[in-house]
């Protein structure tokens, strides 16, 4: 499939073909096998759709800085769901981390598909904005926490976009672990994101970071108003990218919280929790479609 200015766009779709769609939306410096746990075990009974933004994954990798942004972020998940998802069809969209601001900008951006395309959304680990003011992993003095946000947003441009020199991937895996997972995860984990990382190109790193920092860096939000369909937001006690102040922001601003989890662990609750985060978005998908088949019947 392609986005809406030509950019190719890779996504997969597991699970049986008349399952209730549930698509997968996933984070920076990732693509679809972040959601590998997700995949396996909600392909038993639902049709799992998933794919990778642009500059990730099997997706294109646009060269112009131009070419990432928050309006293309809603643009290709509205692209993904057009292509997708039948006419008249409706999922539960599930978004971690950069994949739940997708969700928000594309609730944002095109208020009328929401009802059109969805019957629930999950937001989880992600914000809604102010991305540098709380992030957790560089500590200063309140008299400097001017400094604390130009330094991250330098940081976060800076080892978004660079290539990754060998001979000092011990560093580069510890500062991703740091940001990406709680101390106490299996060192499995750890070593799928950091995997994930690189395999990312830094054009597309670069380009999603400096996104991301230009969008929602410093007393920038994303309106949460047009989320009006049921929402879980979840959330992670020791979350240094997206801490848990992120996670209850959001459920304080959409308009129809379902639910709202605040889990152990760091960023990635996906791979760190996922027997909880399924149960979380089965749930959700078995309540929002009961519903429509009660009203239809």
């Amino acid at each position: 499939m392609h986005s809406r200015d030509g950019i190719r766009l890779h996504a997969e779709v597991f699970g049986p073909e008349d399952g209730y769609p549930i698509v997968l939306v996933h984070g920076i410096t990732c693509a679809i096998r972040v959601w590998t746990n997700q995949i396996a075990d909600l392909s038993r009974h639902y049709r799992v759709i998933a794919y990778d933004h642009r500059g990730h994954g099997r997706s294109e990798v646009p060269l112009r800085r131009g070419s990432y942004s928050l309006d293309h972020l809603a643009a290709d998940l509205d692209s993904v769901l057009e292509a997708t998802l039948a006419p008249g069809e409706r999922a539960v969209i599930a978004g971690h981390s950069m994949g739940g601001i997708a969700i928000s900008s594309w609730a944002e951006r095109h208020p009328e598909r929401v009802s059109e395309r969805a019957d629930g959304v999950a937001l989880i680990n992600t914000t809604s904005g102010d991305l540098l003011h709380n992030v957790q992993w560089l500590r200063v003095p309140r008299p400097l926490a001017g400094f604390r946000v130009n330094t991250a947003g330098k940081v976060l441009r800076t080892f978004g976009s660079v290539p990754l020199p060998r001979g000092i991937h011990g560093p580069n895996r510890k500062f991703v672990s740091m940001l990406a997972v709680g101390r106490d995860a299996d060192p499995a984990v750890t070593d799928l994101v950091y995997e994930l990382f690189t395999e990312t190109p830094a054009i597309g790193r670069g380009g999603w970071a400096r996104a991301l920092v230009d969008g929602i860096g410093a007393r920038q939000f994303i309106g949460l108003e047009n989320l009006v369909v049921p929402t879980v937001v979840i959330g992670s006690q020791h979350d240094r990218l997206l801490p848990l102040k992120s996670a209850r922001r959001i459920a304080d601003g959409v308009p129809n919280l379902a639910q709202l989890v605040e889990l152990p662990g760091g960023h990635c609750s996906i791979l760190e929790y996922p027997d909880e985060v399924n149960r979380h978005l089965r749930l959700l998908a078995d309540s929002v479609s009961a519903q429509r088949r009660r009203i239809s019947s």
